[in-house]
């Protein structure tokens, strides 16, 4: 365990990853620059940290920008209904790739093009969502890794309790623009298992945040589940803060401890860049995306905010500080 950065703190090293890449740099395909498109929902600023595992990872593979690369972004700030104007825009700029993030994100580039390969470099449930036919062979122009693992909303749930064992009304925040039912499954059993009362709270931008919160909160609320979304990622400072405000205990992607919530776990979404750039370089040494099998996550991050949970009254045991790969003081 160690203190957290402001920004994020782990203790696994991604240098054997990149030290592998850079083996391979040697046999990069040559003789042509290649064009890759990157589609986002938010805005740059808070994917900075991914974006750059995204170049780590092409440059340990052999791919230099301003020589045998081209990355073009567009970012849809936010607005989900830009999302196809701006994929179709990098389409006719002849991008050789399209990269995107997030289920609204790949939809988007689906809807777009069925020729051009799409690398997602994070979605959510691709095959609940029909996106893609099966993980192992996801089917057309399309592949790369999803962040749903069947056991990660239910373990930020046994997180609170483990924390917070006297809760007994639980909320899971989702975006109403972007619901994800296959995951609410997953709390659903935890909840149960634990006679956990529990409840889906929508909401639809910041503006909702407060008032949603306050009356889950007069209804004797204890806790909130958060489930990944672009608009938590824009927005993971208001959500924390409104929820550390009302004494609701917060648990949600990692990022989410750093800014004020309980407990941050989820995804090492940085790693899951760099393992985008391995999907790219297959496509453009010849493999079809169709055949390339969709990953699941499987490096976690766990941060606890030890500030938060003296503010909240509670006290971390030590066998959950043990298991943490940060903690914020």
């Amino acid at each position: 365990m160690r203190k957290a950065t402001p920004l994020l703190a782990t203790r696994r090293s991604f240098g054997a990853f990149l030290l592998a890449g850079s083996a391979c740099a040697v046999a990069q395909p040559a003789g042509r620059t290649w064009r890759v498109g990157f589609l986002g929902v938010g805005r740059p600023e808070p994917y900075a940290a991914r974006i750059a595992a995204l170049r780590e990872g092409l440059a340990a593979l052999g791919y230099r920008e301003g020589q045998n690369l081209m990355l073009e972004f567009r970012w849809a700030e936010g607005n989900v209904d830009r999302l196809r104007e701006l994929a179709a825009e990098l389409v006719r700029g002849k991008v050789d790739l399209l990269v995107t993030h997030s289920t609204p994100g790949a939809r988007a580039a689906l809807d777009v093009t069925k020729t051009l390969p799409i690398v997602m470099a994070d979605s959510g449930d691709p095959v609940g969502q029909r996106l893609v036919t099966s993980l192992a062979r996801p089917g057309g122009n399309i592949t790369g890794s999803s962040i749903v693992s069947p056991p990660l909303y239910g373990k930020r749930l046994e997180l609170l309790r483990e924390i917070h064992p006297a809760m007994r009304r639980v909320a899971f925040v989702t975006n109403a623009a972007n619901r994800q039912p296959s995951t609410h499954r997953h709390i659903e059993d935890v909840a149960a298992r634990h006679k956990l009362e529990l409840e889906k709270l929508e909401v639809s931008g910041t503006a909702e945040f407060e008032p949603s919160l306050r009356e889950f909160k007069s209804r004797r609320g204890d806790a909130l589940v958060v489930i990944d979304d672009p608009l938590f990622v824009l927005h993971t400072t208001q959500l924390a803060q409104a929820a550390l405000k009302h004494r609701l205990a917060l648990a949600g992607f990692a990022e989410f401890a750093p800014q004020g919530g309980l407990v941050g776990y989820g995804a090492s979404f940085p790693e899951m860049y760099r393992r985008a750039a391995t999907f790219i370089d297959k496509i453009f040494r010849g493999a079809p995306p169709g055949e390339l099998p969709i990953e699941q996550a499987s490096r976690f991050e766990l941060l606890v905010n030890l500030k938060t949970a003296k503010a909240l009254g509670l006290r971390v045991p030590p066998s959950t500080l043990a298991s943490a790969d940060g903690v914020i003081e």
